[in-house]
Formats: structure tokens, C-alpha cells, sequence
């Protein structure tokens, strides 16, 4: 079910009535109900999957806690991971794994194409199974207390806002609310109908509408010039960031008007100054997430390898943050797809990342609204366009089919090929931006997502009416376009 469609609004519409009037218990049975039935209307045997993973990970949770010592507590871990992971690898990566190792083994005439099975990703998996992981993670670390209730377990892995795409909400944040079922308050509702406006307004008129014309571009890029490759790669950076962060909103809003409050997880990145500051801003519960369960750990680990002593001139804390941050973003392009482009997009984060560390002090930025004068300004302006143009191009292998189409878009847009529609590619782009921006700077400068709540009530109203009017109108005369990350 998506939520850029009828059948969604529609869902939300019987749903948040009924579920005000509820007591707590019966908020908690009723929710478990919606959440199954959101996730199996897709596809129904996908449902015992996540019972599965809920099952395992709440008796596991507890049997750690309960573990009488390390080695005790390591085998109840390994049971988790062994069960999350092997879910995962299965249905994600069994088949690139397979053909990666085929093209090895056809050298040595070994077929095992017989072997390729015809699976089906469940969606969201990614995301509900690095869920779980946080909870069996931190209850490991005695961050946590296991949840006594398996009803309230299921629901945290289950919440439908966020189980098709994120973000990937800590237990520790969400299960102490899920336990006391809060009533949503007259502020949450207009918190949560502003985000949620702004969500469908970024997916449905600037996401979708990007999509279209990307689409076109990457599945035959033969058939346009340079100018329009790149104008392919620049929307594809618009609709990634409004799809997303549109999804992101919306969920943030639907958990609201159900009484929770959930994390933030886009902060407008493409006004980030380097790419430290982008991935702070960018997918903010993933990077998080790599950061304390694997980033962290490996640093740590590595910290006791390499000694306190320089090398080629290079600190060691810096050359473990290198070697850290490569090992993190490879395994992070690897978790967005079962593709070596997705390496590859990750690697080139992890290679951004190392040398923005090696080169400077990673000094506190200033946010722009705090600039005295145009020097500043403009410096922030130079900085931030520099890292939108870093990011960009990384969304290329991020998007295309394969590292030749990769290749393809390099080469002809470095053998500048001109085009017969250069203004209007140019006036595309700057459309599409603009709007984008505007969005954005309001959030960024008034540091808040429901910015426009400062407005005065009858502005505020009418230019919601407005919006959903244009939303509704574009729905009505097109299919609703997936979320991107719901492949992943």
C-alpha cells in the first residue's frame, strides 16, 4: 500500500477516528491488526516472515538479558544475527552472490546458472530487519531492557509508517511509547498534517514528476546529449531526495496523529557544506545506524591494532577513520542493493569521507541564517555547491543499470555533444531546484519541518487547501510511481 495513493488516504481516513477513541489495550490490538494488513496487502505470505523475525528476536532479546554470563549472552547474539542475516542474504544477495561467483567459475567451464532462484524481495526488509538488530544489539550492551510484552515487540518491528522504507527507529526511542500507547494530542494532529502535506507535496509533484523524465533518460541514454545526461543525473538527485525525504515526512506525520513521536531523518543534506555534514543530514537513521554497530566497533578494534605513531606522515586515528569509513560505506552501497554499482557509490562516500578527514579539522559549520556578511555567504554558497556536485555524481552509479551505463554517461558528457534543447533543459533543471531549494532553506532557517505552522492560521489553511488540491489533481491523472526505497 503505498501512501501516495487513494487507497492509503482513504486507510488513514477510518483508522486515526477509531483509533482516538480507543483505551491503550485495545489501541495496541488494533494497530497490530493495521499493521499486518498494510504490509500483506502487498503480498500476504510476506506476513509470517515479519512474525518470524518478531518471534526469534523477542525471545532472544530476553534469553541475552537473562544470560548468566559473556559466553552465554554471545550465543543467544549469534542465534539473532545468524537468523536476521541469513534472512537477509537470502532474499537480497543469493542470486548477485550467484552470479558474481558464476562469472569466476565460467572460466573454468563450471555452469551454476541451474542454481538462480526466482525470488522475491519482501519490501522493506532491509529496514525491518536492522530494526530488530537494534534492539538485540543494545540489549547486548545492556543499553536496554528486554520488552516484557511480545505484543508491544511486534508492533515495534511492525509499525506500518515506517516498515516499507524507514527510518530505521531505535527500540529505545520507540518502545517505551508503544507501551504506554499515548492518545494524540490537537498539536500532533497539526504537526502531522503539515509533515504530511510536505511529504506528498515533495513525492507526489517533485519526486514523481523528476521520475518520469529520469526514467526516460537512464533506460536508453544513447538517444540524448550531454546536456541532457546531465540533466538526467541533476533531477535524479531532486527525485531520490523528494521521494525519500517525502517518504520520511509522511511517516513522520501518520506516527503523530497515531501519538508518536519518531526520529528525523533528512535535514536538508544538499545545503550540507562538506560531506561530513551530508551525512549527517542525509538518511540520518542509517548512517546512525552503521555508525554505532559497525563504524564504532570496527575503529575500536582497529584502535588496538595500529599503534599511536605516524604513517606517511598521517596520524593513526586518521588512517583508522580512512580504513574504518571505507570498510562502513562499502557495506552500507552493499545494503542499498545487490549490485557492484552500489559498491561502487558507496565506495566513493567512503573515499569522500577519508579524504575530507585526511585534509581538515572537520571545524563546526556555521548555519547560514548566523552569516554576517556576503563573504560568509558566499563562501557557503561555493562550499555547498561544491558537495552537491560530489554527491551527484555519485548518484549516477547509484541509478544506472550497470557500470557501463556508468561509463556510457561519463564518456558523453565529457566529450560534450551539444543538444537542440539546451534552454529547455536548463530551465527544467532550474525549476525543479528551485522549488526544491525553497523548501528547504524555509526548513533550514527557521531550524523546524512544520515551518510553515508560523504562518497566520487563514494563510496556513489556504495554502494547505491549495497544495492538496494540486496533489489530488496529479494523482487523479497518473498511476502512483513507488518509492524508490522500497526496492531496498
Amino acid at each position: 500500500m503505498l501512501f501516495n495513493s487513494f487507497i492509503f488516504i482513504f486507510y488513514i481516513a477510518i483508522l486515526i477516528p477509531i483509533y482516538y477513541f480507543l483505551t491503550p489495550k485495545f489501541r495496541k490490538v488494533l494497530l497490530l491488526l493495521v499493521n499486518f494488513v498494510f504490509y500483506g496487502y502487498w503480498d500476504y505470505r510476506f506476513c509470517s516472515l515479519l512474525l518470524f523475525i518478531s518471534v526469534v528476536d523477542f525471545f532472544v532479546g530476553r534469553q541475552i538479558y537473562l544470560a548468566q554470563n559473556l559466553k552465554e549472552k554471545k550465543v543467544f547474539l549469534f542465534i539473532s544475527l545468524f537468523s536476521n542475516l541469513s534472512v537477509l542474504i537470502f532474499f537480497k544477495y543469493f542470486n548477485f552472490f550467484l552470479i558474481s561467483l558464476s562469472s569466476v567459475l565460467s572460466t573454468f567451464n563450471i555452469q551454476i546458472d541451474h542454481l538462480h532462484l526466482n525470488l522475491i524481495l519482501p519490501l522493506g526488509i532491509s529496514f525491518f530487519i536492522f530494526k530488530s538488530l537494534t534492539y538485540i544489539l543494545d540489549v547486548y550492551r545492556g543499553e536496554l531492557k528486554p520488552v516484557n510484552s511480545f505484543l508491544d515487540y511486534a508492533l515495534f518491528i511492525s509499525f506500518f509508517p515506517q516498515i516499507l522504507a524507514g527510518p530505521i527507529e531505535r527500540a529505545k526511542n520507540l518502545l517505551p511509547q508503544i507501551s504506554v500507547m499515548p492518545r494524540p494530542t490537537k498539536k500532533q494532529f497539526v504537526q502531522g498534517f503539515s509533515l504530511v502535506t510536505t511529504g506528498m507535496f515533495k513525492k507526489v509533484l517533485i519526486g514523481d514528476t523528476a521520475g518520469k523524465i529520469v526514467d526516460q533518460i537512464f533506460i536508453q541514454p544513447q538517444y540524448y546529449a550531454s546536456s541532457e545526461l546531465i540533466m538526467g543525473l541533476v533531477l535524479f538527485s531532486i527525485q531520490i531526495y523528494a521521494d525519500f525525504s517525502g517518504y520520511s515526512s509522511i511517516a513522520r506525520g501518520v506516527s503523530k496523529w497515531l501519538g508518536f513521536e519518531t526520529a528525523i531523518n533528512f535535514n536538508q543534506p544538499y545545503l550540507s557544506r562538506n560531506i561530513t555534514e551530508f551525512w549527517k543530514r542525509w538518511h540520518i537513521s542509517l548512517s546512525t545506524w552503521f555508525r554505532d554497530y559497525l563504524f564504532l566497533p570496527v575503529a575500536y578494534a582497529l584502535t588496538r591494532k595500529i599503534s599511536a605513531t605516524k604513517i606517511f606522515g598521517i596520524r593513526h586515528e586518521k588512517i583508522i577513520y580512512a580504513i574504518t569509513a571505507l570498510i562502513t560505506f562499502l557495506a552500507c552501497g552493499l545494503w542499498h542493493g545487490a549490485s557492484w554499482t552500489f559498491v561502487a557509490w558507496g565506495g566513493l562516500h567512503g573515499i569522500y569521507l577519508t579524504c575530507h578527514k585526511i585534509l581538515t579539522k572537520n571545524k563546526i559549520v556555521t548555519p547560514i541564517y548566523r552569516h554576517k556578511n556576503i563573504s560568509g555567504l558566499f563562501q557557503f554558497i561555493i562550499k555547498a555547491t561544491a558537495t552537491y556536485i560530489l554527491v551527484t555524481f555519485t548518484w549516477l552509479f547509484f541509478r544506472a543499470e550497470s557500470f557501463g551505463d556508468s561509463v556510457f554517461f561519463i564518456n558523453r558528457i565529457l566529450n560534450w555533444e551539444d543538444g537542440d534543447f539546451e534552454f529547455r533543459v536548463l530551465k527544467i533543471c532550474v525549476s525543479f531546484i528551485l522549488v526544491t531549494f525553497i523548501i528547504d532553506f524555509f526548513e533550514y532557517y527557521f531550524n523546524e519541518h512544520e515551518f510553515w505552522l508560523r504562518l497566520r492560521s487563514e494563510y496556513r489553511y489556504g495554502l494547505a487547501i491549495i497544495c492538496w488540491l494540486v496533489i489530488f489533481l496529479y494523482m487523479l491523472q497518473s498511476v502512483p510511481m513507488p518509492f524508490i526505497y522500497l526496492q531496498f
